[in-house]
């Protein structure tokens, strides 16, 4: 069995990885142009020659820029957390709640194709169709740092099957990730029971006789932030418990992370530079198979591909690259 020790160095080894690579890499390319230089002088090799050392002289140049770069940012913290997200039809009505219940399987497929695995914890549906509202965990590491930049309020833009007139309609869903931690973690770092006041009571809504006779629905508050989680869509009342702290625990960790990432920033330079999660990040344009990310000025022309989970991968990798390159602005103005 590892000491904890040997788990430490381990871990250490692990965080170094990139770095070596890195390292190993120019140096490898570095020799690679010293020996094609060399053959320029050749009157037989100098053209193949020539394009050899205009391809390695344009690799180190990209190793310096992104490689180099990349390795300076701390690893995250986050890096092994699973997600909870949390979906909600916003102004539409049912065409939000048609879009809403679009992007849940967007996601879904996402999970299938990254080989996290997925379970819908709450699902509210319409009986016109669509979805309401929508919980899911995503678990499996890297699910939250990958998908924590969606948070915020998409835009649908497109004609409703109903509308005669083929009157382009504007719809939203609000969408909120969170990171999913683990119950014996989640009490010893986040909270005390002494903070959390229990409520039970009958649940509302359909579900027949069991709702009508049991006190199954769970209500949390958290009394020193006024968080409050309410739960009932579970059989019963232990299940709703259950679900109810773990959706606490995640937004306590999501409120935890904000609170020390503006922390930073506001020591580094007096200024917070956080989302606002009421503005609109990312639009969806129907008619011109259009979608475009507002926060980095990124449109794809391949809404089908995007709405199938593996164009979204595009909007994430591009979307981590600019938060990367945001830490590292912050660190090069660290005093």
């Amino acid at each position: 069995m590892s000491s904890p020790e040997d788990i430490l160095r381990l871990k250490q080894l692990k965080e170094t990885e990139p770095i070596q690579d890195a390292w190993d890499l120019w140096v490898n390319t570095r020799e690679a142009l010293r020996e094609t230089t060399a053959l320029l002088d050749d009157p037989e090799l100098r053209s193949m020659a020539a394009q050899d050392h205009a391809m390695l002289s344009e690799s180190l140049k990209e190793i310096v820029k992104t490689k180099f770069p990349a390795i300076l940012v701390p690893p995250s913290r986050t890096a092994n957390l699973s997600s909870l997200m949390e979906l909600k039809s916003g102004v539409g009505g049912s065409e939000a709640s048609l879009f809403l219940g679009e992007m849940l399987r967007m996601y879904l497929r996402l999970a299938q194709v990254s080989r996290w695995k997925a379970n819908v914890v709450v699902s509210n549906g319409l009986d016109a169709g669509g979805v309401r509202d929508a919980v899911v965990e995503f678990r499996g590491a890297g699910a939250y740092d990958a998908l924590r930049l969606e948070s915020g309020v998409h835009r649908v833009q497109r004609v409703p099957a109903t509308e005669q007139s083929g009157r382009v309609h504007t719809s939203t869903v609000a969408v909120v990730v969170l990171p999913l931690v683990e119950e014996s973690d989640a009490q010893q770092d986040l909270y005390s029971m002494d903070d959390i006041k229990v409520e039970v009571m009958r649940a509302r809504g359909a579900g027949g006789q069991h709702v009508n006779k049991t006190e199954s629905a769970v209500r949390l508050t958290h009394i020193p932030t006024g968080i409050t989680v309410a739960m009932q869509d579970e059989r019963s009342q232990h299940q709703n418990k259950r679900r109810a702290f773990q959706v606490l625990a995640s937004r306590l960790m999501d409120a935890k992370l904000a609170r020390e990432m503006e922390e930073r920033r506001a020591s580094r330079r007096n200024l917070v530079k956080s989302a606002d999660r009421s503005d609109k990040i990312r639009t969806y344009n129907y008619a011109q198979e259009r979608v475009t990310d507002h926060r980095i000025g990124l449109s794809l022309m391949n809404l089908t591909s995007v709405m199938e989970g593996d164009g979204l991968q595009v909007f994430l990798t591009a979307l981590q690259k600019d938060h990367e390159e945001s830490q590292l602005e912050d660190m090069l103005q660290e005093d």
